[in-house]
């Protein structure tokens, strides 16, 4: 999990954020949303494919005043309750939040190829 992510990152920021050193090290990315106030609730999860990359991001940004919005918040890294892809999924196939704006809903990733970091469908 990312946590103390400022109120005003949207799940996009997140992407590009992970992405500019990590594209295509990662198949999973939601980042929880209070969808009543639009604003996220201040962690994401993120399921990246192998341990080295967890360490090389942690690295990164663990620790870390994020660079956006002038926040004192300090990105902080932990593991979640739910680990791996496939029980990533079964949680939130079901979820209502399958039935937000696609902006808000989990995301699912190509991790090899030319199409490593792009979109692919969730399972219904």
């Amino acid at each position: 999990m990312i946590k103390n992510i400022p109120n005003k990152y949207n799940q996009q920021m997140i992407f590009d954020l992970v992405n500019e050193s990590h594209r295509g090290c990662f198949d999973f990315l939601y980042l929880r949303m209070d969808f009543r106030n639009r604003c996220n609730v201040g962690y994401a999860f993120i399921n990246f494919t192998h341990p080295d990359h967890i360490l090389s991001f942690a690295r990164r940004v663990n620790g870390k005043r994020w660079a956006r919005f002038n926040s004192d918040k300090v990105c902080h890294l932990t593991f979640a309750r739910i680990q791996g892809t496939a029980a990533l999924i079964e949680k939130f196939r079901n979820s209502k939040v399958m039935f937000e704006a696609p902006a808000y809903r989990p995301k699912l990733f190509h991790t090899d190829g030319p199409l490593s970091g792009q979109e692919i469908p969730f399972p219904t």
